[in-house]
């Protein structure tokens, strides 16, 4: 999750429903940009008479920074990655809650209750998950996609037609899976290789593009685009003619989760609106908007036949993928020193 704002770009803020007049308080959430449909965040605002705004980001660094850089505390939640969690609980950003005060939490499934980057969900809740990897153009490309070579060893019609993510960790996620090493490795020739394969593949890509990953295989910008498999799903609904790999190599995992913030300004409407989360029919509108898969218990009754056969929803068998790891600091010092050299 999960179409982006460009970094830069100033935030969305919207209002919605109930007029600060006759709300019972604010939330403030800080969410990824086009992730949650108006009509859900509509139905909280009247349901519990709270006035809501949104700001978004356009990547778990992103919102990491800002945060970090004085907007802790004017948000109540926020919508982080799974590894992001795990390194803003290590950082002291995140507030707890008790499960008591939930009534939905017992709607958690249990595959995703006692997940390593929030054992217990002490200040989580899933959001909603999914898949990275990319899709191909069949009106161009014919051959077999199953592979991240198309990536970081494109075919001849592939090069110079590639979209790839502005995302350093899901982009450095599918480096290592290409070269079958271990992410977050701290082995000196390993990083090396790492940062030879990215800088050997940059005059294959076209662009690096989160916001736009969707439009620009669309508009046939781009022949390959790095992707999450519910924005391939969407490209597919608007008319490409793409085809999302589940790459042999393998291909990201990733859960998005719904956090407390410390310092919450209004923590009570911010558990309110976690709790309506976890409703299964608010779950399942989120997920036939933006086509990723909810972590609640009965959502299914409430989807659309679309999503249910959408195959970026259905990997194949034997397909096999990875969540990103959590860096050591000595090691995302080096990461993000290969990230700032590829990105010039």
């Amino acid at each position: 999750m999960k179409n982006y704002l460009k970094l830069g770009a100033s935030a969305l803020a919207l209002t919605l429903a109930a007029s600060a007049v006759h709300a019972d308080g604010k939330l403030s959430i800080y969410h990824w940009f086009e992730y949650i449909p108006q009509e859900v965040l509509d139905k909280f605002s009247a349901e519990h008479g709270v006035e809501v705004t949104m700001d978004t980001f356009d990547s778990n660094e992103a919102m990491l920074a800002s945060l970090k850089a004085g907007k802790l505390g004017s948000y109540d939640v926020a919508v982080p990655g799974d590894y992001m969690v795990e390194i803003m609980a290590g950082e002291g950003m995140l507030d707890t809650f008790e499960p008591s005060e939930l009534s939905n939490f017992g709607n958690i499934q249990a595959q995703w209750m006692d997940v390593s980057f929030d054992p217990g969900r002490k200040s989580s809740i899933p959001y909603q998950w999914g898949s990275t990897s990319f899709s191909v153009n069949r009106d161009v490309y014919s051959g077999d996609i199953n592979t991240t070579d198309i990536i970081f060893n494109p075919p001849a019609e592939l090069s110079g037609k590639i979209n790839v993510l502005d995302s350093q960790g899901e982009v450095m996620a599918l480096a290592s899976m290409h070269l079958g090493i271990p992410q977050c490795s701290s082995d000196r020739d390993q990083l090396k290789a790492l940062n030879a394969l990215l800088q050997s593949a940059k005059p294959h890509w076209a662009s690096f593009g989160s916001d736009t990953a969707k439009d620009v295989l669309v508009s046939g910008d781009v022949a390959v685009g790095m992707i999450w498999n519910g924005f391939s799903a969407k490209a597919r609904e608007e008319g490409a003619n793409v085809e999302y790999a589940f790459p042999k190599q393998g291909y990201v995992v990733w859960m998005d989760n719904v956090v407390l913030l410390k310092d919450a300004p209004n923590r009570d409407n911010a558990l309110k609106f976690m709790n309506f989360l976890l409703e299964p029919e608010n779950a399942a509108a989120i997920t036939n908007y933006a086509q990723y898969t909810a972590g609640v218990d009965g959502v299914t009754a409430h989807l659309t036949d679309a999503v249910k056969n959408a195959p970026e929803l259905n990997p194949p068998a034997g397909a096999s993928g990875q969540f990103i790891m959590a860096c050591s600091q000595e090691v995302q010092a080096v990461y993000d020193k290969i990230w700032t050299d590829l990105k010039k």
